[in-house]
């Protein structure tokens, strides 16, 4: 498969999960599958909660900020990335995580401001950042290991104090980096993990092993590592996008995360002609605080094609 196949596949595939999971957020176990029982039959980009149909969340549209950024920038700025996320923040969003929304709001510069939050809460183990890392996953893969994993821990460190964030985020994106060299992310998860902080290291372990189910979970799915471990969950004990994303949805919990983390990773496994027409034809991203800008789906397969293109 060409990789920018695979690169449009991780962009698109991260987007349509977090779409189709956002209606479901917080509700209980099944939900989506009790709904739209026959795989294919279309009218899943259903919308509610808040959503229009095909309205993606705060996953995508910080993503989309990141891809901005690094196109923009011709690679990795820090502050104008973190600079993009205070407009976004103040411009009122829909939904905005609660520690994100602390950090960009607190005042402080943008190389303390997570750092101050977590030295005060001591709690900053959430998947926000690693819900807004396709594109910086596919923009990073083509420098190659440390590289992606380096770039991934310092966007994550924005708004993110706690290295277990930064930890999950590079795995991420190494996941990524791993299924554009055509290797199966699965049976390169050991290597993977060895390039983990060794502080953080054992906790992953569990929740990526071959033999972890989301049931048993210690924590909500909002939180760093059971996000991705379900997320993984979901391409181990599936065959194809579509199955992936039911997968995910159907755990409950911070729907829209998992399943975004999840497109991510079966969008980049299976390339974009895998995910349903259906499901991307009504995508459609708000910039709020951009002039009222909303990315749709051509939007996203150009940001895709100019992160990937490199590769």
């Amino acid at each position: 498969m060409e990789r920018i196949q695979r690169a449009a596949g991780a962009v698109v595939g991260s987007a349509a999960g977090d779409a189709l999971g956002g209606p479901f957020e917080f509700g209980p176990h099944g939900a989506f599958s009790a709904r739209f029982p026959a795989p294919g039959d279309g009218g899943e980009m259903c919308g509610g909660g808040g959503w229009d149909p095909g309205e993606a969340t705060d996953d995508t549209q910080m993503a989309v900020l990141v891809a901005q950024s690094l196109l923009e920038r011709g690679g990795l700025d820090l502050p104008d990335i973190f600079a993009r996320f205070q407009r976004w923040a103040a411009s009122e969003p829909k939904d905005i995580g609660l520690q994100t929304e602390d950090v960009l709001t607190n005042g402080m510069p943008w190389d303390l401001a997570a750092a101050t939050h977590f030295q005060v809460n001591q709690r900053a183990a959430g998947n926000g950042s690693l819900m807004r890392a396709s594109t910086s996953a596919v923009y990073f893969a083509a420098a190659g290991q440390e590289a992606t994993m380096n770039a991934a821990r310092r966007i994550a460190a924005l708004t993110h104090g706690d290295r277990a964030t930064w930890e999950g985020t590079a795995i991420f994106h190494e996941l990524i980096r791993v299924t554009f060299e055509e290797v199966d992310p699965l049976t390169a998860l050991p290597d993977i993990l060895a390039l983990v902080h060794p502080d953080h290291r054992g906790r992953y372990a569990t929740v990526l092993a071959p033999d972890w189910h989301p049931d048993q979970a210690t924590e909500f799915n909002g939180a760093v590592w059971p996000c991705l471990g379900s997320a993984v969950w979901a391409l181990r004990t599936t065959h194809s996008f579509e199955d992936a994303i039911r997968a995910a949805i159907d755990l409950g919990g911070d729907t829209d995360t998992v399943a975004a983390v999840t497109g991510g990773l079966a969008g980049a496994r299976y390339g974009l002609d895998a995910i349903p027409a259906h499901w991307t034809q009504p995508l459609h991203v708000p910039l709020p605080g951009f002039d009222g800008r909303a990315l749709r789906l051509a939007d996203l397969l150009h940001l895709a094609y100019c992160l990937g293109r490199s590769t």
